[in-house]
């Protein structure tokens, strides 16, 4: 380098170190936004109709509200997690009983005979659906209304059973007063025949 460039180097350097000098220092905040780097900035969450303390002195307070259901739940953040530790028991055991499911009724690239079972899959993967969806309901719904139906049948069934005896015992009676009773012109007595050979 030649002497005048170093020269323009350092004055370029000096001037930018002015510069920098006499402008006020900045901090960034959670957003990337620049604050003066004295400022004291109080980030709070409020609940429900909590009123937001007033700034003091130099500090800004800002408020962020969240409902009222929120104050004693635990964060959003810290709600969901993909830990292993946090997952359930039973899809660890579901994970567990596809290890080494590869051959012959496996459904799967490996093994041989690995392409079959995938009929039967789907299948079960139809019926599980099936169990679970809401025609199950309905047909539940069905069935109790069959039942209550079929109670009524039964109260009603019995109901005329006992009218039908009670006309047999009726009509059985009359049969017996109808034998027992005498026919008409039985009262009088008839003549005895007179012997024969007088």
């Amino acid at each position: 380098m030649t002497r005048p460039s170093l020269a323009r180097l350092a004055l370029g350097l000096a001037s930018a170190a002015l510069a920098m000098g006499a402008a006020p220092a900045f901090a960034q905040d959670d957003d990337g936004e620049l604050l003066p780097a004295n400022e004291k900035v109080n980030q709070l969450i409020i609940y429900g109709d909590d009123a937001c303390p007033p700034s003091v002195g130099d500090e800004i307070t800002v408020c962020a509200r969240k409902d009222e259901g929120e104050r004693y739940r635990i964060p959003d953040i810290l709600r969901q997690s993909g830990s292993p530790q946090n997952e359930a028991w039973n899809e660890r055991v579901l994970a567990y009983e596809t290890v080494g499911n590869f051959g012959t009724m496996s459904c799967s690239p490996s093994g041989y005979g690995g392409w079959t079972g995938c009929t039967q899959q789907l299948v079960d993967a139809a019926y599980k659906e099936r169990a679970s969806s809401s025609d199950i309901r309905f047909s539940e719904l069905i069935q109790q209304e069959r039942e209550k139906r079929l109670s009524t049948i039964d109260s009603e069934a019995a109901a005329e059973q006992g009218r039908v005896e009670e006309i047999e015992r009726e009509y059985e009676a009359r049969l017996q007063q109808e034998r027992e009773a005498s026919l008409p012109g039985e009262d009088t007595q008839l003549p005895t025949p007179a012997p024969e050979g007088e």
